[in-house]
């Protein structure tokens, strides 16, 4: 054999290995484009579905990279208006079911009052924010795009539909699509500067361009394609290395003088509110922050609505709190706060300071409510509970705030799921003019069982850390209590199901705030006005018809 022909058998290996790639991607492309009617839903509905393993906690983000493309496909077949929106709505609603279904979880606690709306909670309100990506898909085949115009154009309508949902109606920007990367730390460094808006977007970006790189008409490679996917492949290497490069530089020490005591008493929910179980779960909070540990205490943190006795008029439970506060130190304690005796009727879900005479010295109420959970949109109209179970419906409170504490750095409390509202974490305006030096997230995370709720919920909080440029600290009922440095990394850590105690070291802040913080999604927005402007000078030279 001659060393031409030696040459020429690895060569044509690989042009045979490629070839084959190109005719399976060509016939799959062919076949999406050819389905119709349910068909063409049902396999939207099927790549959503698949799509959620990128999500915590499986977190396998190169999944949206099979997902997405074949949704472009499906669009490529579509001749109405409705069909480009259902395609859509139907990849959303695979999407959300399957990594919302916890939500339906938290009725069974108390199932013969709440069994009925186990199918809406399950089903419809997936249903309901899936409508955001259908509008998404119908931008596209209004604009007749196609190639990598369609990928990108499909990558900004996605993301800004994605922003829409996280604040119409209060907002839900729960499993955006950016949060797949909060496994992959050197990626999610960017949300310091374009914030997880932003992240969503390149996401998008990325898992949307291989729709682009076979040419379906021709049954051959896209050159175009190709290289915009290449691109973006660079783009997310160059991501890599510069928040590697970031978590290398970051260490950045604890604050001194401070070792905090988080307790997670792992309370079922069913237990939480039962009387015969109140006294014994608060003697288990009282427990733990006594237990023994390596090193003295400064301060302790209960999680949301620990305490369930109203602490303002309650002299016995605040003094019971005294009793295992630091000296010098304090409690920090979630509870039910009440308006005086003789007021109108109002309570709050608030995060309450009590120091070792028994006092409180600051107070949270919490601002950001969960609707059905803590209050009833348009009551008057809807005569129904809220699932937290309540003669009336929690009241909001002025909004986010740093409170001011003895022994700490000033602090930014959040209750619950107001952490997972991006930009909306630190106050604007700031006590004595003072800011923040680390964030606090107390929770119960109990309604939710041992499902992926948990696990999103920390990702989700984790990933505020980061774009603020601030420490997190979380205590949750049961789990997942941890702290996380000012880059996302988890120093201390108690996972769901777990009783116990941590005792750990406060991180410290960086020394400048985040781009992310000072500018807010001006990042995210600045993307997007380059994306268009790129789609639009595509789609200027292009066929204004579909596949």
């Amino acid at each position: 054999m001659s060393d031409s022909q030696a040459a020429a058998g690895p060569l044509a290996a690989r042009r045979g290995a490629g070839g084959r790639v190109r005719a399976v991607l060509v016939r799959w492309a062919a076949f999406c484009a050819g389905l119709s009617g349910w068909r063409r839903l049902a396999m939207a509905v099927a790549l959503g579905a698949a799509g959620a393993l990128a999500l915590p906690p499986a977190g396998a983000a190169p999944v949206l990279l099979l997902c997405v493309p074949p949704l472009l496909w499906l669009l490529d077949g579509v001749r109405s208006r409705w069909g480009a929106f259902a395609v859509g709505w139907g990849f959303a609603f695979g999407f959300l079911l399957f990594s919302l279904y916890w939500i339906a979880f938290a009725l069974t606690v108390d199932l013969p009052r709440f069994f009925w709306m186990i199918p809406f909670a399950a089903a419809g309100l997936p249903a309901f924010l899936a409508m955001f990506t259908g509008l998404a898909t119908l931008g596209v085949y209004l604009l007749r795009l196609s190639g990598v115009a369609q990928a990108l154009g499909f990558a900004v309508l996605w993301s800004v539909t994605e922003w829409l949902r996280g604040h119409v109606l209060t907002g839900f920007p729960w499993n955006l699509p950016g949060y797949v990367w909060v496994d992959w730390l050197a990626v999610l460094q960017s949300v310091s500067v374009i914030g997880i808006y932003g992240l969503t977007l390149l996401t998008a970006v990325l898992a949307a361009l291989p729709a682009a790189v076979i040419d379906r008409r021709a049954k051959t490679w896209s050159r175009g394609g190709l290289a915009a996917f290449g691109l973006a492949l660079a783009v997310f290497a160059a991501l890599t290395g510069m928040g590697a490069w970031r978590l290398a530089a970051g260490e950045s020490g604890t604050v001194p003088g401070v070792v905090l005591r988080l307790v997670q008493p792992n309370i079922p929910q069913a237990q939480k509110w039962d009387p015969a179980f109140r006294h014994e779960n608060f003697l288990r909070h009282r427990a733990l922050s006594v237990s023994a540990g390596p090193r003295p205490v400064t301060h302790v943190i209960w999680p949301e609505t620990a305490v369930p006795y109203a602490l303002g008029r309650d002299e016995n439970a605040r003094d019971a709190i005294a009793a295992v506060t630091p000296p010098g130190g304090l409690t920090l304690t979630g509870a039910p706060r009440f308006a005086p005796e003789g007021a109108e009727p109002q309570h709050w879900n608030s995060l309450i300071a009590i120091d070792s005479r028994g006092d409180i010295v600051a107070i949270y109420d919490k601002a950001h409510l969960v609707p059905f959970g803590e209050y009833v949109p348009f009551r008057e109209i809807l005569p129904i509970d809220t699932v937290v179970a309540s003669r009336v419906d929690y009241s909001a409170g002025p909004g986010v705030r740093t409170l001011s504490l003895p022994g700490l750095p000033p602090v930014s409390p959040l209750i619950c799921y107001e952490a997972i509202f991006p930009g909306a974490v630190v106050a604007e305006t700031h006590d004595n003019g003072e800011q923040p030096s680390w964030l606090l997230n107390i929770t119960n995370d109990a309604w939710y069982g041992e499902t992926a709720g948990p696990y999103q919920h920390f990702a989700i909080a984790l990933t505020r850390a980061v774009e603020e440029g601030l420490p997190l600290v979380r205590v949750a009922s049961t789990g997942i209590s941890g702290v996380v440095d000012s880059h996302g990394r988890v120093t201390a850590r108690l996972g769901l199901g777990e009783r116990g105690v941590l005792d750990a070291d406060l991180p410290a802040a960086l020394d400048r705030p985040t781009a992310y913080r000072r500018f807010g999604d001006s990042g995210f927005w600045l993307l997007t006005g380059s994306f268009t402007v790129i789609v639009l000078g595509l789609a200027s030279r292009q066929p204004k018809v579909l596949a």
